[in-house]
């Protein structure tokens, strides 16, 4: 298979999903493997607040029932 016909497939595909009513979107997250990543995280995750933590969870189980 060559590269034309590769970005002809990707093209088609992309078209239909188009049809279907989707869109394309780019999403930028952080990358675990850069310097500093556990540190922040960690910095982060000691500022939550348990009841806020708390009853996030609770609206979460609770829409997740419906």
């Amino acid at each position: 298979m060559t590269a034309k016909d590769t970005a002809k497939r990707m093209s088609d595909y992309r078209s239909r999903l188009r049809r279907e009513g989707l869109r394309p979107v780019q999403v930028w997250v952080p990358d675990q493997r850069a310097a500093g990543f556990q540190t922040k995280l960690r910095k982060q995750v000691l500022r939550l607040d348990p009841q806020d933590e708390a009853d996030a969870l609770t609206f979460i189980e609770h829409i997740a029932e419906k």
